[in-house]
């Protein structure tokens, strides 16, 4: 049973900074690519960031460019969110997900709270 456990999470002011981390219970490499996503109240849920577990190419929403960088530490089998910069904006729940290489299935996280106050 795949599981990833988000981290990271909290109460920041605008203009901090958090590092979300999400931990594999496997391999990454067994997974095509990891992502971040938020759901903020009352919207869809949106892709933050991708990446890639083999070349660890990377996508971003334009909205965080320049401020959030995924990466990826895969003796860890961790994939992690860097947030500068943060605006009241980022404030949702972000989850972690993977594609898994063999079945196509995907996985989701539990979610982890960040909240930016102005």
């Amino acid at each position: 049973q795949v599981q990833l456990v988000e981290s990271g999470g909290g109460l920041v002011q605008a203009g901090g900074s958090l590092r979300l981390s999400c931990a594999a219970s496997g391999s990454i490499f067994s997974f095509e690519i990891m992502g971040w996503y938020r759901q903020a109240p009352g919207k869809q849920r949106e892709l933050v960031a991708q990446i890639t577990t083999g070349r660890g190419s990377t996508n971003y929403a334009d909205s965080v460019k320049g401020r959030f960088t995924i990466s990826r530490d895969n003796a860890k089998n961790t994939v992690y969110l860097q947030m500068n910069s943060l605006k009241p904006e980022d404030t949702a729940v972000y989850y972690c997900n993977a594609l898994e290489r063999s079945s196509l299935n995907l996985y989701w996280g539990q979610g982890t709270q960040v909240t930016v106050s102005s």
